[in-house]
């Protein structure tokens, strides 16, 4: 069921995808090569916790830790681990969902660790393209598999490809609501959109082929299963009666708590 949001519901949201946003830029900060993953689950862990909310992946079906860091050919729920050390040339998606005042916000993006080859930077620049061109196929006059259609065409020009096994959700007072957003052509319009509804946008593109594997030994890493590079990058939006406003959008304005 999709749950239409009131303007109340609106206004809780904002405020956690604001703040999401905020611990997601923050982080960036602290992205360099000798930096483990573990050192930055906890600092965004810790500053949640300062401003008052927590983070949702903890304990979310199991998921032992506060924050996903995918890095290279991991697609997405990495794990955080001190033995995961950045190098240089490494490309680290950093997944952010935060819970403030029983409201969800949900945004990720990909960072180069240091200089990056061509190849990782283009990655990168057509990445958060694509998913730039789904939002801006959303309206209230449109259909949610539009979104999908326009990824996908535009990263088939790279011969990238794109992920078909996990797409974007609904979002509110829950971590994952109706819908579910493909983020690739489905054959057909479906869903018609409607002001109110609530989800994020998050495409997973690799250079290499489609495939993925999950590993067996933590049930939850997901990686390209030529071993190519892969990038994320994710907002969470609104239907709105005009069009569609970005929820997790720089520029951010920073939680007094």
């Amino acid at each position: 069921m999709i749950i239409l949001k009131t303007e109340e519901d609106i206004k809780g949201m904002k405020r956690a995808c604001s703040l999401a946003r905020e611990i997601l830029n923050v982080a960036e900060s602290r992205i360099q090569a000798g930096t483990n993953t573990q050192n930055l689950n906890d600092f965004c862990h810790e500053y949640a916790i300062k401003k008052g909310a927590s983070m949702a992946p903890l304990n979310y079906k199991g998921f032992p830790k506060s924050i996903c860091t995918s890095i290279n050919s991991v697609v997405c729920h990495g794990i955080p681990k001190e033995s995961d050390i950045l190098k240089e040339g490494d490309i680290i998606n950093i997944d952010i969902t935060v819970i403030l005042d029983g409201y969800y916000g949900d945004t990720s993006k990909t960072y180069p660790v240091g200089k990056i080859s061509p190849e990782a930077t283009l990655l990168l620049q057509r990445a958060e393209t694509a998913m730039n061109i789904g939002i801006k196929a959303i309206s209230p006059e449109g259909y949610l598999t539009d979104i999908g259609k326009q990824i996908e065409s535009y990263v088939r020009k790279y011969n990238y490809t794109v992920v078909k096994e996990f797409g974007g959700h609904g979002i509110g007072k829950s971590f994952h609501e109706d819908p579910y957003v493909p983020h690739y052509w489905i054959g057909k319009r479906a869903l018609k959109l409607k002001p109110g509804m609530t989800f994020t946008v998050e495409p997973m593109i690799n250079i290499g082929k489609s495939a993925i594997t999950i590993d067996k030994e933590d049930g939850w890493t997901v990686r390209t299963k030529d071993g190519s590079l892969s990038a994320q990058f994710e907002h969470t939006v609104l239907v709105t009666p005009i069009g569609v406003e970005i929820l997790t959008e720089d520029p951010f304005v920073p939680l007094k708590k």
